[in-house]
C-alpha cells in the first residue's frame, strides 16, 4: 500500500479586513496555516514570516523524529520574530497563530498555537484535533460557559497562546496514524467562525476535489458575512499503487496562499530555506512572471491558488483555472458589479456597526466582572477579568482592604488569593472579602497573643513579686481581659494559690504539681500557650502564620 497526501489550498481577505494577514502553504509534506493579529503592527509580516521559517520541514521524508522537527521550528519561527521586533521596534505587538501538520507517508506530526484549527473527516464523522488556545475555551474546559455560549461569546477571539516573540512558545504537539481515505482541513477562524460544525461536515463529505472543497468552504465563509481574513487547506490520504495509471495525473507543486504569496518573507535565511526544499526549486514558489509566492495579477479576488492536488476539479474544462474572479470582464456585466460592489459596500458598514456594538458589549460585559486579588500587601476587589488584550488589562482595582493584610492570612488562602478568587457579583465578592477580614482578624490576635507569651514566659511557682509559692496566671492575649484572676481553689486541676501567712514556707496544695505547670504554662510556641479556646478556636489557630 502506498500513501500519498493530495491537496489544495486558498485564501480571502472577507468582506470587512481591509488586508489578508492569513499566510498559508499546502506541500507534499507540509501543510500550515498561520493568522496573523497585530493590525496596524503587522499581524501579515509575522505570519509570512512564521511559514517561512518552517516551509523548510517540506522535505522528500523527513529525517528526524517528527515533534522534535515541528518544536525546534516553531521555537525558531518564534524567535525571529523577536529578532524582527529588536531591530524594529514598531513591530512590537505582532503575532500569529499557527497550525501545521508535517507527514511522514504513514504518520502526521501534528503542532498547534492559538485558535486556527485542524479537522479530521474519517467514515463520514469531523472531528476537531486541535484545541483552541482562547480565553472561552478555558471557560468551557472549567464549565464555566458551554460550547454554545463560548460560539457567541464576546471575547471569543482573545488569545491565550500565540506566536509573538515573547519568551519560550508552548505549542501542542501530537502524533496522528493515518488511513487512506482521512480528509483533513485546516483553516484560520475565519473559516470556522461563521461556519457552522455541521456545515464543514457536510461539505468535505460532499465535493471530491480538494480544490472544488475549498473554493465552496470559503464561499461559505463569505456568505456568513466574512467577518475576517479565510484560509484553508484541505488534503486527501490516497492508497496510489505503483501501477496505478491515475498517478502520473497528480501534481505535487505546493502552493502559497494570503500573505506570504504578496508579501515573501524578509529573512534571507528563511527565503533561502524555502527555495532550497524540493518542492520550492520544483515549483519556484510563484516566483515567475505570475508575481512573487502566489497568483498572476488581476487574481486579487480569487483564492490565490494555483491549481494542485487532483489537478482540474469537477466542472472545469482543462487548462481552466479553479479559481474564481479570473473571468474576462464585459460591459454587460458591469453594471451588476457594480451593484455587487454597492452591496458588498453597504454590507461591511453593517458588519463594521456590528463589530463595534460587539466591542462595546464586551467591555461592558468585563465591567460587571469581579474577582478578589492581591493590591500591594493587601486583600482587594477588582473590577473586570483578570486578562490583557494586547498590552491593556482587562481590570482596575475597585476596592482596596487595606484593614486585611496577607501576612495574617493562612497559607492557603493566601495562596488563593494571590491567583485570584473569582465571584459571581460584586455583593459575593465583598461577601469573601468579609470572611477573609474575619480570619485576617482572628490571625492578628493569635500573633499578637504568642508574641505576649514568648515575652513573658512566667512559670509556675515563681511569683512576679518575687515571694516563693505563688503561681500567677497566665493571661489569654487578645481573647479575655489582659490580665486574669488567678484561677480558684476549688478548680480542679489548677494550682491554688497561696495564702499569706506569718511562715515563711507555706505547704502548697496537692494541686501545684505538673498538671499545673502543664496547664497554666505550656512550652514557648505550642497552642498550650492560648488557653481560654474552644477546639474550634484551636484548629482554626492552627492555620495562622507562625511567628
Amino acid at each position: 500500500m502506498t500513501l500519498v497526501l493530495r491537496f489544495a489550498a486558498g485564501s480571502h481577505k472577507g468582506l470587512i479586513r481591509e488586508g489578508n494577514e492569513d499566510s498559508g502553504y499546502a506541500g507534499p509534506r507540509l501543510l500550515a496555516v498561520a493568522d496573523g493579529m497585530g493590525g496596524a503592527a503587522a499581524g501579515e509580516v509575522a505570519s509570512s514570516e512564521v511559514l517561512g521559517s518552517i516551509v523548510r520541514l517540506d522535505e522528500d521524508v523527513p529525517g528526524a523524529d517528527l515533534l522534535t522537527l515541528l518544536g525546534d521550528a516553531v521555537q525558531g519561527a518564534n524567535d525571529r520574530l523577536r529578532q524582527m521586533v529588536e531591530e524594529d521596534p514598531q513591530l512590537e505587538g505582532m503575532g500569529c497563530t499557527l497550525t501545521a501538520m508535517l507527514w511522514t507517508g504513514q504518520r502526521m506530526g501534528l503542532v498547534h498555537v492559538g485558535d486556527s484549527r485542524a479537522y479530521l473527516l474519517r467514515d463520514g464523522a469531523l472531528v476537531q484535533i486541535t484545541q483552541d488556545h482562547t480565553w472561552v475555551q478555558r471557560l468551557v474546559d472549567e464549565g464555566r460557559i458551554t460550547p454554545e455560549e463560548a460560539e457567541t461569546h464576546p471575547q471569543r477571539s482573545l488569545l491565550m497562546r500565540a506566536l509573538d516573540g515573547r519568551g519560550q512558545v508552548e505549542p501542542d504537539l501530537s502524533i496522528r496514524e493515518v488511513r487512506a481515505g482521512d480528509r483533513y482541513l485546516i483553516c484560520s477562524d475565519g473559516l470556522s467562525g461563521p461556519v457552522s460544525h455541521q456545515t464543514l461536515q457536510d461539505t468535505l463529505g460532499s465535493f471530491y476535489s480538494p480544490e472544488q472543497t475549498v473554493q465552496e468552504l470559503i464561499q461559505l465563509a463569505l456568505r456568513g458575512g466574512g467577518p475576517d481574513n479565510i484560509t484553508c487547506i484541505v488534503a486527501d490520504v490516497l492508497d496510489v499503487g505503483a501501477t496505478d495509471t491515475l498517478s502520473g495525473q497528480f501534481n505535487d507543486v505546493p502552493v502559497v496562499v494570503g500573505a506570504v504569496a504578496e508579501t515573501p518573507p524578509s529573512s534571507t535565511v528563511a527565503d533561502q530555506s524555502i527555495r532550497d526544499t524540493p518542492a520550492g526549486r520544483a515549483a519556484g514558489l510563484g516566483r515567475s512572471p505570475q508575481g512573487a509566492f502566489g497568483p498572476a495579477e488581476g487574481y486579487d479576488g480569487g483564492y490565490g491558488a494555483a491549481p494542485a492536488g487532483f489537478g482540474p476539479a469537477e466542472g472545469y474544462a482543462a487548462g481552466e483555472p479553479p479559481v474564481y474572479g479570473t473571468e474576462d470582464f464585459d460591459d454587460e456585466a458591469l453594471p451588476k458589479r457594480k451593484g455587487k460592489a454597492l452591496k458588498l459596500s453597504l454590507a461591511a458598514l453593517v458588519a463594521l456597526g456590528v463589530l463595534g456594538g460587539v466591542g462595546f458589549f464586551g467591555y461592558q460585559w468585563t465591567q460587571d466582572q469581579y474577582y478578589v486579588g492581591v493590591d500591594g500587601d493587601h486583600v482587594a476587589v477588582y473590577q473586570g477579568v483578570n486578562q490583557s488584550l494586547a498590552g491593556l488589562s482587562l481590570s482596575s482595582v475597585h476596592t482596596t482592604y487595606k484593614d486585611i493584610e496577607l501576612k495574617y492570612l493562612p497559607q492557603d488562602q493566601r495562596t488563593h488569593v494571590t491567583n485570584t478568587i473569582s465571584a459571581s457579583s460584586l455583593g459575593d465578592a465583598d461577601d469573601k472579602v468579609k470572611k477573609l477580614g474575619e480570619q485576617a482578624t482572628f490571625c492578628h490576635k493569635v500573633s499578637d497573643a504568642r508574641a505576649a507569651a514568648a515575652a513573658n514566659p512566667a512559670l509556675p511557682g515563681t511569683a512576679p513579686t518575687g515571694q516563693p509559692g505563688t503561681t500567677p496566671a497566665v493571661a489569654h492575649i487578645g481573647f479575655r481581659t489582659a490580665t486574669a484572676p488567678a484561677p480558684s481553689p476549688s478548680v480542679p486541676g489548677r494550682a491554688a494559690p497561696a495564702t499569706p501567712t506569718a511562715s515563711a514556707t507555706p505547704t502548697p496544695t496537692p494541686t501545684t504539681a505538673a498538671p499545673s505547670q502543664s496547664a497554666a504554662a505550656p512550652a514557648t510556641g505550642s497552642q498550650g500557650d492560648l488557653p481560654g479556646l474552644t477546639d474550634e478556636e484551636r484548629q482554626k489557630a492552627d492555620s495562622c502564620p507562625k511567628p
